[in-house]
């Protein structure tokens, strides 16, 4: 990848430091794991929402954790259960007999960044609750829609779904995740402080925002005024159309998620201090934007596996 060059007029001097001050901060309370913290930043950058997906004890809930300590953001946790339900996230309308008339009381999603902790716990009816406020920023209840505080940011954990008690998120839903990522077990120096450590529980506790909610907005108007040359776009079109016949594949990617994964482009570069978009860094995102929206044609393929290969067999002009 090419070095990083530092281009002033893409942030106020501020905003830059307070943006590398925020990973730093993240990468000290989640350890060994830079390059997922970065990713996460890049989604937040690219005004997506993010799934975190792995084995229970890796932690999944620490970094989204630590991502609301440092961003400054109104933050709400919920843990999905079986027993869930739709209003228990959006909210409901309660009759109110001295003014007779239904009054809306809000759930926990009207927040600036949800957790939704275990999401695959919850039964699908609950789980599609969040579509339309991830999609469309608003909610809609006995007809009257609600618009979401801005900006808003969903991080969601979900244990592989082999383990019990689980139940796999609809592939509509899936696809309003403009990242997936796993942890995978630490290193073992990293393992070993944590070992030795406080806990990071406290140190979560313990830490101040980094970000506002304005330098959230700011961040996301900058990203997207990076440049992506035509040729870097038809690059994007020929991940999508390699996608759509590749052996192995049922249903490849939508144009929805070309649109992310330039989206996702343009943060990745902005986090380099870079006014424009390179081959690298839709390279570097591709297989976590991809293999969740992916169909493969039987179950022995592997979503992982299918993206990489697909991402090989595309050349860059």
């Amino acid at each position: 990848m090419h070095a990083p060059t530092q281009n002033a007029d893409i942030l106020p001097d501020r905003t830059r430091q307070a943006l590398t001050d925020a990973v730093e901060q993240v990468n000290q309370l989640v350890l060994g794991k830079p390059r997922e913290v970065r990713l996460a930043f890049t989604t937040l950058l690219a005004g997506g929402h993010l799934l975190i997906e792995d084995l229970p004890g890796l932690g999944k809930t620490t970094l989204a954790r630590a991502m609301a300590a440092t961003l400054g953001l109104d933050f709400q946790r919920m843990q999905f259960t079986s027993d869930l339900l739709p209003s228990d996230i959006i909210g409901v309308s309660i009759y109110d007999q001295t003014a007779r008339e239904f009054r809306f009381h809000p759930g926990p999603v009207f927040t600036q960044l949800l957790l939704a902790d275990e999401i695959n716990r919850a039964p699908p009816r609950t789980q599609s609750a969040l579509l339309e406020a991830m999609a469309e920023h608003q909610v809609t209840v006995d007809g009257t829609c609600h618009t979401l505080p801005q900006p808003f940011f969903v991080v969601a954990t979900q244990n592989p779904v082999d383990l019990a008690g689980t139940f796999p998120l609809p592939d509509s839903q899936m696809d309003r995740f403009l990242l997936r990522l796993k942890l995978g077990y630490p290193d073992a120096a990293a393992e070993r402080e944590m070992l030795a450590g406080e806990d990071r529980r406290d140190l979560i506790a313990q830490s101040m925002p980094r970000l506002s909610g304005e330098d959230v907005i700011a961040l996301r108007a900058a990203a997207e005024r990076l440049h992506a040359s035509p040729a870097l776009v038809s690059y994007v079109q020929a991940l999508l159309q390699e996608s759509r016949r590749h052996p192995g594949v049922q249903v490849g990617l939508s144009p929805r998620a070309g649109l992310g994964l330039l989206r996702g482009a343009r943060a990745y570069a902005l986090l380099d201090g870079r006014s424009h978009v390179q081959p690298e860094d839709v390279q570097a995102l591709f297989s976590q934007v991809a293999a969740h929206r992916l169909v493969p044609e039987s179950e022995s393929e592997g979503r992982d596996a299918l993206a990489a290969s697909i991402l090989n067999a595309v050349a860059v002009d």
